[in-house]
Formats: structure tokens, sequence, C-alpha cells
């Protein structure tokens, strides 16, 4: 019980801080949301108005930075994020809202996929060290996980894209001229977009858990638990999932609440370089136009993403691991 209260103390005061950075660290940037907003409301809104037109969009440029951090602290937390200043106007839970299904759809299922398959590589790599497997996939892919995002999506791009005439598209998640009311054909067309990105990110990003897991099992292969089975004559697949993946697999764990929480912010390169809908390329926009809103909203749901998955973790790896249960 005293590990679940010190995990719970720790995301809260983690909590907080992320919170406090979150504030902080926009108004460290160079630019000022009121000059973004004044220049582009210049020669087209009477200065007279522009003062009431940023305090609309929520740009406070006469408190002092304690009362604009209370204030802060307040919308957070009750779900009061403002309206976005890029969009001008559009409140930024409806941004969230349109983007977020796509990230998830996106880079969540390729995420979990990319885990799925490269800790499966990785068991049995690690069961056959020096094998045809084992020699073959981890150079292969310690070379693919080195690859930048944006240089295989335009290598994709390219190639199944360019020279082959638009085989499959490059650009957005469905074609504007489609109904978005569901349907097979809008299901297929989205799918249809999602090829490029999503192979993209699943060969840049799975090669890392194939290698860390292969090295997890070399390592707990060693131990004499997984000898003691050996001498015991369990059959080998009961040693290589019961005894030896089991224990492997934890480590593991935590790189994987990891990821999931930073699903939320998307690929940022990827979505960007296919021009994808998602809360990655809103985030790049945010931060290019001084959008203080937008920006505080998305990394507030990127911290607490980040965090529930590593507590989910926690709660997870003291439910599997008798050893976390003794040290609590």
């Amino acid at each position: 019980m005293r590990y679940l209260l010190r995990r719970l103390g720790f995301f809260a005061l983690t909590l907080w801080v992320a919170l406090t950075l979150n504030f902080l660290l926009p108004r460290l940037m160079p630019g000022d949301p009121a000059e973004a907003l004044m220049a582009r409301f210049r020669g087209r809104v009477p200065l007279s108005s522009i003062k009431p037109l940023l305090a609309e969009f929520g740009v406070d440029t006469t408190s002092s930075l304690a009362s604009q951090y209370l204030t802060y602290m307040k919308n957070m937390l009750t779900g009061n994020w403002g309206v976005s200043t890029t969009t001008l106007g559009e409140p930024v839970s409806q941004i969230i809202r349109e983007a977020l299904p796509w990230t998830l759809g996106l880079v969540g299922v390729t995420t979990v996929l990319a885990f799925i398959l490269g800790t499966g590589i990785g068991i049995v790599a690690g069961w056959k060290r020096g094998g045809k497997l084992d020699g073959l996939l981890p150079p292969v892919f310690v070379i693919t996980s080195a690859l930048p995002y944006f240089w295989v999506a335009l290598l994709f791009i390219l190639m199944f894209s360019v020279w082959t005439n638009g085989y499959l598209p490059s650009d957005m998640g469905v074609d504007n001229t489609l109904d978005t009311s569901w349907s097979w054909q809008y299901a297929g067309n989205v799918l249809q977009h999602a090829i490029l990105p999503a192979a993209t990110i699943l060969i840049t990003s799975i090669g890392g858990w194939i290698l860390t897991m292969r090295n997890n099992m070399i390592t707990t292969l060693a131990e004499d638990y997984v000898r003691m089975g050996r001498a015991k004559g369990l059959p080998s697949r009961t040693i290589m999932l019961r005894y030896a993946a089991r224990n492997a697999f934890l480590p593991n764990l935590s790189g994987f609440a990891m990821s999931l929480g930073y699903v939320i912010s998307g690929a940022i390169l990827v979505e960007y370089t296919f021009n994808y809908p998602g809360l990655g390329y809103k985030l790049y926009d945010a931060t290019i136009n001084v959008d203080y809103p937008l920006m505080q909203a998305l990394f507030l749901l990127i911290t607490v993403a980040v965090l529930l998955a590593v507590l989910v973790c926690d709660f997870a790896t003291f439910a599997l691991d008798p050893r976390a249960r003794d040290k609590g």
C-alpha cells in the first residue's frame, strides 16, 4: 500500500511541476501572442478595437505574472482552455476533439502494433541467440531505428505516390470531397491515407522494441531459475514464455507506457510531412503562431497522458512482480 501511495504522491507532484513549466515555457519563447495578433489585424481592425479583441482571445497583457498563473491553473484544471488565436476564435477543446481521433487512430494503433510485433520478434531472437533470425534482424533494425521519421516519410512518398502516379495518397487524412458521415467508402479512404504514415512510424519504431526485448531475453536466460527449469526437463515453450519472456517483459513496460503517453503528441514530423490532421500537426501550428491557449492545452494533455500511462505501468508492475510488493 505504501508503494501505491508513494506513486500517487509522485504523480500529483510531477503533474504540478509539469503544469507550472507548461505555463512558463511558452512565455519564455521568442515572440508574443499579442504582437502576433496585432500584426495580423493591423490595417483591418482599428487600434482601439485590438485590446478588446485580445481579451476576447484570452491574451492577458495587463495582469501580473502571478495573476496570470492563478488564472491559468484554474482554467487548466476546469477544462476552460480558451479559444485559439491561430484559427481566430475556435474553441481549443473543439480543435482537440477534432484532431484527437486522427492521432489515436494512426499513432496509437501503430505504436501498439510496433510494440506487440517487436516484443514477439525480440523474444524469439533472444531465445534463438546466434540463429538465422537473430543474425539477420538486429543489424537490420539497428539501421531502421536510426533513420529519421521525415526521411523515411519522404522516401515512401517518392516511391509509392510520386513514382506510381498517386497509387497511395501522400496528403491529408481523407479526401475532402467525401461525405464525412460513416460509410465503407469513407473508412476505406481513411485507411488508404493512413498506410504511408503508419508504415513510416512502424518501420522507425519497431527496431527499438526488438533490440530491447532481445537483450532482456538474453540477460534473463542466464538466470538461475531458467537453468532450474531446464534441469527439471520443462518444455522449451514453457521456459521461453513463462520463465524467460515473462520476466524479460517487465522492463519493457515502462518504455511502452511512455510511448503510449506520447501518442497524444502524435509523431509531429510524420504528421507534418503528410499534412495529417492530428494533434502533432496542431502542436506545430500552435508553436509557429505563438498560440498560448492551444499550446498549453496540448502540453497538458501530453503531460497527463504520460503520467497516467506510467502510473498504470507502476500498478501493473506491482501486480505482476512480487519484488515490487516486497519493496512496498
